[in-house]
């Protein structure tokens, strides 16, 4: 069955659609959850929690957009309302200090020979610097560079304007090279 046949046939209460649906999304709905919150706990408790308000408001999408854009929407409000109820302190990189500061060293990652550091521990000084990033930011990134969403789609699930997500996109890119620029000089 189509996805468009899926969803019309949970809308009107067929429960194997339902839970087809939920099948076919599960793992991009807890991958999408975990780098976001970074937590397998936290990321369970998202995915459960998205697929009660998929199953509760199934009946309101529309579907203007993919059914993952919607699903992604979904991830990423419970997502921020998680962090915003823990008040974490995450790095502001909302002002003129982000940008990365005139002479300051950024790898270029042409030159850094392979054998310099394995991929284990690059991916650990990645994930380090992007747990640093603020939630909306994380987001976009994720979204974009990560999960590999369009600009545009990105912008439907945060709720923001193309540029906007650009401006964001770029500030975590500044925030993250420079992090691991840090990290690469020692």
């Amino acid at each position: 069955m189509e996805e468009a046949q899926l969803i019309s046939s949970a809308q009107d209460g067929d429960k194997k659609a339902l839970a087809e649906l939920v099948k076919k999304y599960e793992k991009t709905v807890y991958n999408f959850s975990f780098k976001i919150c970074r937590n397998p706990e936290k990321a369970e408790n998202t995915m459960q929690e998205t697929f009660m308000s998929m199953v509760k408001s199934l009946g309101q999408f529309d579907g203007k957009s993919k059914l993952s854009t919607w699903l992604y929407r979904i991830v990423t409000n419970h997502c921020l309302m998680e962090l915003r109820k823990k008040k974490r302190n995450f790095v502001s990189i909302d002002d003129d200090e982000a940008d990365v500061p005139e002479g300051a060293f950024i790898p270029d990652w042409n030159s850094i020979p392979s054998n310099i550091f394995e991929n284990t521990e690059l991916k650990n000084i990645l994930d380090e610097a992007i747990n640093k990033l603020s939630p909306e930011y994380r987001i976009v990134f994720v979204l974009r560079d990560v999960n590999g969403v369009s600009t545009e789609e990105t912008g439907k699930i945060t709720g923001l304007s193309v540029p906007a997500v650009k401006s964001r996109l770029h500030r975590a890119r500044s925030f993250l090279r420079n992090e691991i620029g840090k990290v690469l000089e020692k």
